[in-house]
């Protein structure tokens, strides 16, 4: 006889695949309300699925005509994924769109500017005239004429820049007491090459950014681009997660030196190559930390360059920081120097002496003949190349890795899960938290050197420049690198370039700048609208949940139209398209 199962105590369900026992959770009770999602984090979900900004900025236009007023949501713009996905997603197909488009380039992207005017050239002419009248009043020391003359140019300048002539004529004159105060001796410092760099032909830069045009046996041709990596040196060996192998022996203080100086390394690299091979390399990347978190670069080349050349180039390379010697920290963040308000001068905390300036520390350097560099940044031995066809997938797959960690913070990029790695990340923000990382830093009060225009707001160790945050791991400055000459083209040029694509397919005629102009009208357009910020508690502000619903909507009836129109375009002939709007057209990557 079996004995029957009390309520509550029957055998719990099994999964089919481990045979664990799951157990339910009691019909309304909180564990089984725990499980529900909620309503905030799918209106969240559905918002990035349709590309909508979570933190949208709220802006009142109003009619001057009628005085009517519409809060409009603009994008916050945000290149960060933790700050805003949507944003964060829509920039970084922005920059795949910028780096496809100048990669595989068969022309120059600028052409060369155009002739001048008769009119420009007239106005260069009297600059010449109004330049050559304030020198013979200089020289009679008629000082109120030149006063009179120094307005006039300045006028001038405004007029040639309104005529359409771009870049300054001539630099600004200067005052008499500011040209006294610039009156000091500039430093210069030796351009000879180091005994232990490799020397570097020097060629003449021809004004070309295209590579060369390869021709196959069967007379067809090709033109194909390479992909770069560049690494750092190595600071001491260490495992697959990237941390060290014994911590006590790693060069923490090294890495973090050339971490804060490497985009001026990757400067140096770019400057030697094109001196190398004689003609303009254009390039176009970004700067990200490796697993042992010291920053390496992944660069697209237009064209293509030897690999015994990369390498050559980048055993040269280097970079000298002349800055005062760091060998001794003088004094710790608990026990700063202080701040001597009389002297206007920091000064030793026991003795009250005064610390040496930051002339007088530099004037060190330059009287010591055997003076030498406090820190020499040089790039390690890995360095990969390899070609890449256009049009192919590999093309595709190597720009998704080029920019595959745009969007998130350098410390963000490897994640940090064990206790080992924690540990290391640690250390070598510690480090750089005391590594001076400009002329103006407060970590120089800690070897006993005042900073640049120092003041008694300095606190050393806690530097606000952004090689000290732990977020940027010592990566200042930009980690997306682009040449000039590498599209021809702006972000904002992209941007336009996107909707004029989107219009065009929608078959939209009327842009946003000319909705207002009256048919047949001539000459520049009225304003009809004026434009403020508007606050998210100003009462016709609707909450943010309501603005992210209506996005949503707006965003659903925008793809419908989008898809449709694709699908139309898709059954007829669109012979010019480009490779971007080909790529945007076969993805769906249109931003709207």
């Amino acid at each position: 006889m079996t004995a029957p199962t009390l309520p509550g105590l029957a055998p719990a369900a099994t999964s089919p695949e481990d045979k664990a026992p799951v157990k339910q959770p009691r019909p309304g009770s909180r564990a089984a309300r725990m499980l529900l999602p909620r309503s905030v984090d799918v209106l969240k979900e559905l918002a990035t699925d349709y590309g909508v900004c979570l933190r949208p900025i709220p802006m009142r236009r109003t009619d001057l005509d009628t005085g009517q007023t519409e809060v409009i949501d603009l994008p916050c713009g945000a290149t960060r994924e933790d700050k805003c996905l949507p944003c964060a997603r829509r920039n970084r197909r922005l920059r795949q769109a910028q780096i496809r488009e100048g990669w595989h380039r068969e022309d120059e992207p600028l052409p060369g500017p155009e002739p001048a005017t008769d009119d420009q050239k007239s106005l260069i002419v009297l600059r010449g005239h109004l330049e050559f009248e304030r020198d013979t009043a200089a020289r009679s020391a008629r000082w109120d004429e030149v006063a009179d003359l120094d307005e006039a140019i300045r006028e001038l300048e405004e007029a040639i820049t309104t005529e359409g002539l771009r870049g300054r004529v001539a630099p600004p004159h200067q005052s008499p007491d500011e040209e006294e105060a610039e009156a000091g001796p500039r430093r210069k410092r030796s351009t000879r090459r180091r005994q232990d760099a490799p020397e570097l032909p020097r060629r003449k830069v021809e004004p070309r950014t295209v590579g060369k045009i390869y021709t196959a046996p069967d007379g067809s041709t090709y033109q194909p681009s390479m992909w770069l990596t560049l690494t750092l040196d190595s600071y001491g060996p260490v495992r697959e997660d990237g941390t060290p192998l014994n911590p006590a022996r790693y060069d923490y203080r090294r890495a973090a030196w050339d971490a804060v100086h490497f985009p001026r390394l990757l400067d140096r690299f770019w400057q030697n190559l094109r001196r190398c091979e004689g003609w303009n390399v254009q390039y176009a990347g970004c700067v990200e930390p490796q697993r042992r978190l010291a920053p390496h670069a992944h660069f697209a080349i237009r064209g293509t360059i030897p690999r015994e050349a990369l390498r050559t180039v980048a055993a040269a390379t280097y970079h000298q920081v002349w800055w005062p010697s760091v060998d001794v920290q003088r004094y710790g963040v608990d026990r700063p120097p202080v701040w001597d308000e009389q002297a206007k001068s920091w000064v030793d905390p026991d003795t009250r002496i005064p610390l040496a300036t930051w002339d007088e520390a530099l004037d060190a350097i330059d009287e010591d003949p055997d003076a030498e560099p406090v820190h020499v940044v040089r790039f390690g031995a890995q360095v990969d190349a390899r070609g890449v066809m256009p049009g192919t997938e590999d093309s595709e797959r190597t720009l998704r890795y080029i920019t595959k960690y745009i969007t998130k913070h350098a410390a963000d990029c490897h994640p940090t899960g064990t206790e080992r790695q924690r540990a290391h990340l640690e250390r070598l923000w510690r480090q750089l938290q005391v590594t001076p990382c400009t002329d103006r830093c407060a970590n120089w009060l800690l070897y006993g050197v005042q900073p640049k225009k120092a003041t008694g707001k300095l606190r050393p160790g806690r530097c606000k420049g952004k090689v000290h945050q732990r977020s940027s791991l010592g990566i200042g400055g930009r980690r997306i690198l682009i040449s000039r000459d590498w599209s021809g083209k702006t972000l904002s040029d992209h941007k336009a370039d996107a909707r004029e694509w989107v219009r065009a397919l929608l078959g939209v005629t009327t842009d946003a700048a000319g909705a207002d102009a009256e048919p047949g009208a001539a000459g520049p357009v009225p304003l009809r609208h004026a434009w403020e910020m508007a606050r998210p508690t100003d009462r016709d502000v609707p909450p943010l949940a309501h603005r992210l619903l209506r996005s949503i909507s707006e965003r659903a009836r925008w793809r419908s139209q989008l898809l449709s129109a694709k699908e139309r375009a898709a059954a007829g002939s669109s012979p010019n398209l480009s490779a971007t709007d080909r790529h945007t057209a076969a993805t769906g990557e249109g931003d709207i």
